[in-house]
């Protein structure tokens, strides 16, 4: 084997590895987001106390685009995650509930939207969506039934104006 040779298979080593582990961050912003796929959107349970109080994220994701994913926290100094869903098929509409205490300790969290089977069993996601801490605009809510009709019309909001109409 040549000189050249050795350097394109080195070459070719590192793109495919490399591309294995490629992936797409999105920093969500504001208590919304959608991309092609997958929607998401934040509110606030509010309990009779702090300690009953949590934090709602709900995402809504296309099975054909992002089969399966992952939702974690994760502590940006010690790197120490806290796992609030394992990776699993994605059920296509899935409601996640955290004490909002739990934010103190695991301020960033992290949708892992995963293409497909080998990039679920690489823990190489196609698209990961984070967030620094609950949303500044997160509105918190006292009746189950109006999160859960912002919810829905918040996500619907946000996808229609991703997809370039009017909300």
């Amino acid at each position: 084997m040549t000189a050249r040779s050795w350097c394109a298979a080195i070459a070719l080593l590192v793109l495919c590895g490399g591309s294995a582990r490629a992936q797409t961050e999105m920093h969500g912003s504001a208590d919304a987001f959608a991309a092609p796929g997958v929607a998401l959107a934040w509110a606030v349970a509010r309990g009779a106390t702090e300690s009953d109080t949590n934090v709602v994220l709900r995402i809504v994701s296309g099975p054909a685009v992002y089969p399966s994913l992952a939702v974690v926290g994760i502590d940006p100094f010690s790197k120490q995650e806290k796992v609030w869903r394992t990776l699993a098929a994605s059920p296509g509409t899935l409601e996640i509930r955290v004490p909002r205490a739990q934010f103190a300790d695991f301020p960033r969290t992290e949708v892992r939207l995963y293409g497909g089977a080998a990039q679920a069993a690489a823990a190489a996601p196609a698209l990961v969506v984070f967030y620094l801490g609950v949303p500044d605009t997160t509105p918190e809510f006292t009746d189950g039934a109006k999160l859960d009709a912002y919810l829905t019309e918040r996500i619907a909001r946000t996808r229609a104006t991703a997809q370039g109409k009017a909300p």
